[in-house]
């Protein structure tokens, strides 16, 4: 295998088999993270319905949610927020989340300006609204 794997003790596990990050040279490359937390299966913001359905979700919550992750996950990892070097977004909902997730997303990227895209999908693997892939240095 090509890279150093790592996964971080304080978020959440993996829903597949890949790890937290891998760093090749002096990459980091992050799987995608959403905003569950560390040992927990409730997601922040979510409410599901007994077949496990979204039935109301706080993008703001899910969003700080995801930053937390990431922040651990980079530094468990060597890395730092400010090493941030590229965002891809996912978003389940661009019409009504995007400038929120806007707002959002200057607060914690006001010093560093990673490159970034925002794409819309259907829906992911577990029932959030966002998820994140990030490529840092170390």
């Amino acid at each position: 295998m090509n890279g150093q794997k790592f996964n971080s003790s304080r978020a959440p596990q993996a829903v597949g088999l890949y790890p937290h990050a891998r760093k090749v040279g002096n990459l980091l490359f992050l799987s995608g993270v959403g905003p569950r937390k560390f040992g927990q299966n409730k997601i922040p913001g979510v409410t599901l319905n007994d077949q496990g359905n979204i039935i109301s979700y706080d993008i703001k919550q899910q969003c700080h949610s995801v930053f937390e992750n990431i922040k651990y996950i980079l530094e468990d990892a060597g890395s730092a927020w400010e090493n941030i070097i590229d965002v891809q977004v996912f978003l389940t909902n661009m019409k009504n989340d995007f400038k929120i997730y806007n707002e959002i997303y200057a607060e914690y990227f006001k010093e560093n300006q990673p490159c970034r895209t925002t794409i819309e999908i259907n829906s992911l693997p577990t029932p959030i609204a966002i998820e994140l892939k990030v490529i840092a240095t170390i």
